[in-house]
């Protein structure tokens, strides 16, 4: 009967869109998963507004599992390798922006430095993908000593840098080498090691995620520092106990090339 047929038509063809659908399902890259799950997790943030606890480790979770290959790396492209110039230089790979969350991959060859610089507001996650990897870190540290602590501008600094106007003082948060495979490093508005200098020991690459990204309009400006150990200044004995040190607001440095590249891995569907 005609009637049956059509079922039989129906069904046949649900059957094959239920194939399609799973075949699309299967083929989903963990980039794509990385990209819905930003939307997600920042859909209600914005400067200085953490996700919550349960947002933090749906998209820890998934950084942590990701590799070079997820994002079309490996360690013997032109990015990664040293080359004659002074100063390394970085490539940048952008993956996607908006104004909730940004999504990009620095590439460092041997020996490459990114300064101490700041992350105002702002939530990030950071994943090294393959390499080895000095991070050091600070927060701010306003409330440990009383403001007349502050050395007075008399004291010189260290590097031919002037005098010690506009320090401030802040606790290192992280002092360690990092290897690949492991964990999301996340950093947080006043926490985590807002501040903080990655320098290359071996060709590497970092998966970076901000919340909300920079945007100097907006206030999220890239500060970039200096940084003085305490023992290193003329400063009383009791401003010495503890992983301290002064930071001092510095102009973008003149040696560092940081390159945009094209992004060439699995594509982001929007």
């Amino acid at each position: 009967m005609r009637i049956e047929k059509n079922v039989s038509e129906r069904k046949g063809k649900e059957y094959i869109d239920w194939k399609k659908n799973r075949r699309r399902q299967r083929r989903v890259s963990p980039v794509q998963i990385l990209y819905e799950t930003c939307k997600q997790v920042f859909a209600n943030c914005g400067p200085g507004v953490v996700p919550s606890a349960e947002n933090i480790e749906r998209l820890k979770a998934v950084l942590d599992t990701m590799v070079e290959t997820d994002v079309g790396l490996s360690p013997n492209l032109p990015y990664f390798k040293s080359t004659t110039y002074d100063t390394p230089k970085i490539t940048y790979l952008h993956l996607h922006e908006c104004d909730k969350f940004s999504i990009g991959i620095f590439c460092l060859p041997p020996s490459a430095v990114i300064p101490l610089h700041d992350h105002p507001g702002m939530t990030v996650f950071s994943k090294l993908l393959f390499g080895e990897m000095h991070i050091k870190s600070y927060d701010w540290a306003d409330n440990i000593l009383p403001a007349e602590s502050t050395p007075s501008a008399n004291y010189p600094l260290d590097n031919g840098v002037g005098d010690s106007t506009g320090l401030r003082l802040a606790k290192v948060k992280v002092n360690s080498v990092f290897r690949a495979p492991c964990k999301t490093s996340i950093l947080y508005p006043s926490d985590g090691g807002n501040m903080h200098c990655f320098t290359a020991r071996t060709a590497c690459a970092v998966l970076d995620v901000l919340g909300p990204p920079y945007c100097d309009p907006e206030g999220r400006h890239c500060q970039y520092y200096y940084d003085f150990p305490l023992a290193n200044i003329s400063v009383p004995e009791e401003q010495r106990a503890g992983d301290y040190a002064w930071l001092k607001e510095r102009e973008k440095p003149e040696d560092l090339t940081v390159v945009g590249a094209l992004y060439k891995g699995p594509k982001i569907i929007k």
